[in-house]
């Protein structure tokens, strides 16, 4: 038997009977999958200090454990000093094994660490399944150690779904187990 990562086991065996009675799909073809995790940091104060950019790339390949890409910039902003081509960030797109992986570990042990926490908020959807919520700094994951940051930035985690709705994705993202704020006027 080979590995298979937890919550992938867990969409086959949980989510998708609970999705299927919950709105009635008539073939397992149509319950909506997690097809891919894109993680998006904005460093803006690259453009002085080189380093930070690879700080930055260090950091988020430790956290998703893929190798992460620089962000460069489209065109010139001249209020922002911003010239075509310098790097201004960092990103990855995990897919497969290593998206669930990644989910796991944010549910799990990411989302937890974070001061006050009260649940992620459900208004991140965009209308067409996809749901980005942002995170406020690097320190919540394990793999970051807190003596060699020298300068805390936030991220972008954008969840892409075959949902149709938005609905339909918030539902197949609560099965998952992402802590979602409880709404009282819903």
């Amino acid at each position: 038997m080979e590995y298979q990562p937890r919550l992938r086991k867990k969409y086959y065996e949980e989510v998708i009977p609970s999705l299927t009675k919950k709105f009635g799909y008539k073939t397992v073809m149509q319950v909506p999958k997690l097809q891919k995790i894109a993680i998006n940091q904005g460093i803006g104060a690259g453009l002085t200090d080189k380093k930070l950019i690879d700080l930055g790339l260090a950091e988020m390949t430790a956290i998703t454990g893929q190798k992460a890409v620089p962000t460069i910039s489209k065109r010139d902003v001249s209020n922002f000093k911003l010239r075509k081509g310098n790097p201004i960030g960092v990103r990855v797109t995990l897919r497969g094994e290593k998206m669930y992986e990644f989910m796991d570990r944010l549910v799990a042990v990411a989302l937890p660490r974070v001061r006050d926490f009260k649940g992620i908020n459900d208004k991140g959807f965009d209308g067409r399944g996809n749901y980005t919520f942002g995170i406020p700094e690097q320190l919540i994951f394990p793999e970051i150690d807190i003596d060699k940051v020298n300068r805390i930035n936030g991220m972008d985690i954008t969840f892409v779904t075959s949902a149709k709705t938005d609905e339909e994705a918030l539902a197949l993202l609560k099965e998952f187990g992402l802590p979602f704020k409880n709404q009282k006027n819903k």
